[in-house]
């Protein structure tokens, strides 16, 4: 991390891919960039990162993407850390941190559409998996929306597997409004 001027915090591998695969998509190597990716294991983590790397430690430039859930958490530790008090969701963009409305899958999913995310998941070899998922008591009824989120989250390694096939298969001008944000921040 000796040429790192940003670090990029995100609360897990399955974001890191995303945004891996979403750069790759438009010819960037962040880390060849200075612009490291940072997977905290949990956005309650993101207290001992900004204190790490922002200006209170190494004194780096900041961004990152988080859940809608995880927004406050966020907040206060970009505050705690000395950028800002009373931060909106606009200050926050400003920064460099941008909110993702659920969760990134829940912005996939929309971005591409159910049927696209289904072919994508066929693809994958796992769509009869996925339509056991549909057919369990508790996901029948439930949307197409809902059922592939649920999918997306259970199963070893779903979400960091999918996060960046997904963003893979989108058209550029519909890539999800936290993840084109953050890219053209950096």
């Amino acid at each position: 991390m000796s040429d790192t001027h940003t670090v990029v915090l995100v609360e897990g591998a399955s974001d890191k891919s995303a945004i891996e695969a979403l750069a790759k998509r438009h010819g960037r190597h962040l880390m060849a960039e200075g612009i490291a990716l940072l997977a905290m294991g949990g956005a309650t983590n993101i207290g001992k990162y900004t204190a790490r790397f922002g200006p209170r430690g190494r004194g780096l430039r900041l961004a990152g993407l988080c859940d809608a859930r995880e927004e406050g958490d966020f907040r206060r530790s970009l505050e705690h850390a000395g950028l800002g008090t009373d931060l909106s969701r606009s200050d926050l963009e400003a920064l460099g941190f941008f909110v993702c409305v659920a969760d990134l899958e829940d912005e996939l999913i929309r971005a591409l559409g159910t049927a696209a995310v289904e072919r994508v998941v066929d693809a994958g070899g796992e769509l009869s998996s996925f339509r056991t998922l549909q057919r369990q008591l508790a996901w029948r009824g439930r949307s197409t929306h809902d059922q592939l989120r649920r999918f997306m989250g259970s199963g070893s390694g779903r979400k960091i597997r999918y996060s960046g096939l997904l963003v893979e298969a989108l058209d550029l001008d519909r890539v999800p409004r936290p993840l084109d944000m953050l890219l053209a921040y950096l």
